[in-house]
């Protein structure tokens, strides 16, 4: 079958796709799917059930998707927030979705195994991650959020899910200034040039598409380069960045292997040898 959709976004094998699809693609059957939970901090998701294949995006903690299908160690799922479709460990899949009251705002941060800083630290979270607080406490001054189980996270490390950090996505992006660049990364553990578009829009309660090709298309409106101000994006093939005034911009990149600031007319001409001018502006 010719003009596929495109696999990123829309679920189909031969033998499975999922309903929205029939018609559209042949498969066997079809399924509307399950409703799944992230339930580990950060997990790859990758276009095939097996390790050696690269990672095309993460799922964080408490995120939602729908199970279409499990074996041999694998979960194939679509996100509910951005729709990207893919294979991850089936142990990172939660069947029941639970009441999560708020989520990470710090770019890494700790839980505890109790509420005191001096206590053995259970896992690392990541900006983005999703938890169900249950009660707080106050140690020597410093207020925690209790998990189940006892353990205990950094109260104003945390908002109210649903509750937006600010109306400036780009002051949330210079918070991951140094990070590591990672490929298919959307945590403050590594992450690539979209996935801080993306993950920086999503803590301000706006939405973007997963990859620099999507973002390029569909993200807010075109622009030209000498309309370029705070906020606005530029796209060269294979890579965004942030512009954080009219001559600055941020960005994950492979240069630097971190999320660094750079001015605009320095990273055109650095980068021009190896993918050409920029391919163009946009304003989200």
């Amino acid at each position: 079958m010719s003009d596929l959709p495109d696999r990123r976004l829309n679920a189909y094998r031969t033998d499975l796709a999922e309903e929205r699809l029939r018609g559209v693609v042949e498969a066997s059957n079809y399924v509307s799917g399950s409703p799944g939970l992230i339930c580990v901090p950060v997990v790859q998701l990758r276009a095939r059930p097996e390790l050696e294949c690269g990672t095309d995006t993460e799922l964080l903690l408490g995120e939602t998707v729908h199970v279409l299908d499990t074996s041999g160690g694998w979960a194939w799922v679509k996100a509910d927030f951005d729709g990207y479709v893919g294979y991850v460990p089936d142990y990172a899949i939660s069947p029941v979705v639970r009441s999560l009251t708020h989520i990470v705002t710090a770019p890494r941060t700790f839980v505890y195994s109790e509420p005191d800083l001096r206590f053995p630290t259970v896992q690392a979270l990541s900006m983005g991650n999703r938890i169900a607080v249950i009660d707080e406490r106050d140690t020597r001054g410093t207020r925690y959020f209790l998990l189940e189980g006892g353990q205990a996270i950094i109260a104003n490390h945390c908002a109210e899910a649903g509750a937006p950090l600010s109306g400036d996505y780009v002051s949330i992006a210079a918070r991951f200034l140094e990070t590591p660049y990672l490929w298919g990364g959307r945590s403050g553990f590594g992450i690539d040039c979209s996935g801080l578009v993306q993950l920086s829009m999503m803590m301000t309660g706006r939405s973007a598409p997963r990859d620099t090709d999507m973002q390029a298309k569909g993200l807010g409106t075109e622009i030209s380069h000498d309309d370029l101000r705070r906020g606005d994006l530029v796209f060269w093939k294979g890579h965004v960045a942030i512009m954080e005034d009219d001559k600055t911009l941020l960005h994950a990149n492979g240069h630097t292997m971190s999320v660094s600031r750079e001015g605009l007319e320095d990273a055109i001409k650095r980068i021009g040898w190896l993918y050409d001018q920029p391919t163009g502006y946009r304003r989200p």
